[in-house]
């Protein structure tokens, strides 16, 4: 009995909310669809956590198994950076390396985590002292739209909010064809949003300029921020697996077993951070309200620049490709294509709108690199 006694005595309304918190991202992974591959391991993890007494936790002296993959995996940023190498060996770099000047959409589409930031840091004028200039900066990461950067950042700055930086990123990922639509049509036209592109994707990439470009970004990044090379040099890893053509076994092993894997494990390991206690705070709320303003910015900031970029251009740019310069890789390219077709049936801007996601991918860890470089 005394054993039932404590159970029920430990249990608050903090941990009954955040059980339903973790109900409700089942129930969205399975029946919307929603990053179900990490919403439903991070929600059942949620509700692990915040049943009586959290025995799946443990104690800092006899840790539960939650604790201890949260130690390995989390902790010393070992899953990110698997997650890096699964996500490099997937992408296929050849539609950025055919037209190089998507790569501007990819930077101008991180505005979002330098104005989150912003907004982090003046919120210490509402509420003093809420969040420190590195945990600014873990909020801002938000905006990078990259789950695995946000974790990295959010380890080193803010680990105490893991937690909510970590289903802020990753909702508002599996959000995009929500977030991204009114952003996009309230800053164009239907003029703009009709103009076709040259899809210029017919030349080749030889395959020594594949296997030399993620050498090389890993080579400039190693320079210009060097506390950003594990980031970096993950994902490059992950590329030059894939595009070394001698790998192929490795290569299918990375996007397939080595990601699958890790993503179930980091997935549960960041519901485990959701206690009732840390996670119920007003920190929490404004993490989540600045997140979700992040993914506007970064589809504001694409579309603006586009549209700055056609004042000096005789052929212009569909200027709904800037948006797909975040890193949600590929969502952000098919919401996009499918806002082109819905306006003209015949216009395709897919494999443009691809080059533009695959550079936010890249212009998301370099901005990550950056802020762990210049704040470190």
């Amino acid at each position: 009995m005394d054993i039932f006694r404590e159970a029920f005595t430990s249990f608050g309304w903090q941990n009954l909310v955040m059980i339903a918190v973790g109900l409700v991202l089942i129930i969205l992974a399975i029946t919307k669809e929603y990053e179900p591959m990490l919403l439903l391991p991070i929600g059942f993890g949620c509700i692990l956590v915040n049943l009586p007494l959290a025995a799946v936790l443990g104690t800092p002296e006899n840790p539960g198994f939650l604790r201890v993959l949260y130690n390995a995996g989390i902790t010393t940023e070992l899953f990110p950076l698997l997650i890096f190498i699964g996500i490099g060996a997937m992408i296929d770099f050849s539609p950025l390396l055919k037209q190089p000047v998507m790569i501007f959409f990819g930077a101008a589409a991180q505005f979002g985590i330098f104005a989150a930031m912003l907004l982090a840091i003046c919120a210490n004028s509402i509420i003093p002292g809420i969040f420190s200039l590195k945990e600014a900066a873990a909020v801002g990461i938000i905006g990078a739209a990259d789950g695995p950067t946000t974790i990295f950042v959010g380890n080193l700055f803010a680990p105490k909010y893991i937690g909510p930086l970590s289903v802020a990123a990753y909702s508002y990922m599996s959000l995009v064809p929500i977030i991204q639509p009114p952003v996009i049509r309230a800053l164009t036209t239907k003029k703009e949003r009709r103009i076709h592109m040259d899809n210029d994707f017919g030349k080749p990439i030889r395959r020594p300029v594949l296997i030399a470009f993620p050498i090389i970004v890993t080579l400039v990044v190693g320079f210009v921020a060097p506390e950003g090379v594990p980031l970096v040099g993950a994902l490059m890893f992950g590329n030059l697996i894939r595009e070394c053509g001698v790998l192929k076994r490795l290569s299918a092993a990375a996007q397939n077993e080595l990601a699958n894997l890790v993503t179930i494990l980091l997935g549960i390991t960041i519901g485990s951070s959701m206690t009732g206690e840390a996670f119920l705070q007003w920190n929490t709320l404004l993490i989540l309200l600045i997140g979700l303003l992040a993914f506007v910015f970064d589809t504001a900031g694409g579309v603006l620049f586009a549209k700055f970029i056609n004042l000096f251009l005789k052929k212009k740019i569909n200027p709904m490709i800037g948006a797909a310069g975040i890193s949600a890789f590929p969502m952000s390219a098919r919401v996009v294509q499918k806002m082109a077709q819905k306006e003209d049936p015949s216009n395709f801007i897919l494999m443009p709108a691809i080059g533009a996601n695959v550079s936010g991918q890249v212009g998301s860890i370099i901005a990550g690199a950056v802020l762990i470089s210049l704040l470190s």
